[in-house]
């Protein structure tokens, strides 16, 4: 592939590319203390075209997150508060009529952006969930029976409470699958929540990246660049086997009555690979399947009520089967 410019002058060249992605962390860090993990995850999703699933309290800047990554990306972002009188068409768009033309024209909805933040998806009733579905897997919208395609790249990052259940939604397990990494959002250690603090006594405005001085650190052009190289990444049938072997075990578990789908062992590959290329290799090592399973299979896993009372947890689970999982020499 040769080598693209883009309107910011970020070239498609693959190395320059991971140089810029890895600039992402300094940029996104002016506006977003301590989450560093996350960024990798939504990185990891754009590089594979995937979707994202962000769990954590109200308050740990998960909204923040998402538009400090557009900023540092130069992506267009929306957001969507989901509450239980939304309706598909506030999501996806309508056909409105023009009286002065006398005809009905397409109003695109918030859907149609490069990343867009589902605030709160399981506060909307499945009719709504499922809006998203079709631009999900097939990166389109249709109305009144016309698809029309969503820009490129696109990724939705949606957002849920874990503590606070009355009035919710859940997501059914077939929805939870279509994304493909489950990042949790902790609380700030100390030192990094006294950082918060004092950022704000200083003047940081949450609503103005630019004066925090966030700036473009990649572009499109070195997105499709990565992209292209994490499909050369180089997987042995050992790392196949292995990412295999670990799905089929928690097919098996007792703590389970819902292992990893074949769609969740192929979404372990493709993380890994991203990964691994992200850490400046062009073959994949065990350790790189090992770093993203958590994130990759938490949500494909479905828990047994009586181990969930013992308080077993999908990421125990999984971490039981890294273990006992032999590793390829």
């Amino acid at each position: 592939m040769d080598p693209t410019t883009d309107n910011a002058g970020h070239t498609g060249d693959p190395g320059a590319a991971r140089a810029s992605l890895e600039a992402l962390r300094a940029e996104i860090a002016k506006a977003v203390v301590g989450q560093d993990p996350a960024v990798t995850g939504l990185v990891v999703a754009l590089l594979c075209r995937g979707h994202v699933l962000l769990e954590g309290v109200p308050g740990v800047a998960k909204t923040l997150l998402v538009r400090a990554l557009a900023s540092a990306l130069e992506l267009d972002t929306k957001r969507v508060q989901f509450t239980p009188d939304l309706m598909p068409s506030d999501v996806t768009g309508s056909l409105v009529y023009d009286a002065r033309t006398a005809e009905f024209s397409f109003q695109p909805g918030p859907v149609f952006t490069n990343l867009l933040l589902a605030d709160e998806i399981n506060r909307t009733p499945p009719k709504t969930q499922s809006s998203l579905l079709e631009a999900m897997e097939e990166r389109q919208v249709t109305v009144d029976g016309t698809p029309r395609p969503l820009p490129e790249p696109f990724l939705v990052a949606a957002t849920q409470n874990p503590v606070e259940y009355e009035g919710t939604y859940p997501l059914p397990e077939a929805q939870l699958d279509r994304f493909l990494l489950k990042l949790t959002i902790p609380l700030p250690s100390r030192q990094d929540e006294i950082d918060v603090l004092t950022r704000h006594a200083g003047g940081f405005n949450p609503r103005d990246l630019r004066a925090a001085g966030v700036r473009p650190a990649a572009g499109p052009a070195d997105l499709e660049a990565a992209r292209a190289a994490v499909a050369k990444t180089t997987v042995s049938p050992e790392i196949t086997g292995y990412v295999v072997d670990i799905c089929r075990a928690t097919r098996e578990s007792p703590s389970l009555t819902l292992g990893v789908s074949p769609r969740g062992a192929t979404a372990l590959l493709a993380t890994a690979r991203a990964w691994a290329w992200l850490t400046g290799r062009d073959y994949v090592i065990p350790d790189d399947v090992k770093a993203l399973a958590l994130p990759t299979l938490r949500h494909r896993v479905h828990l047994r009520p009586e181990a969930e009372m013992e308080g077993v947890t999908a990421d125990s689970v999984i971490n039981a089967v890294l273990t006992h999982v032999p590793v390829p020499r």
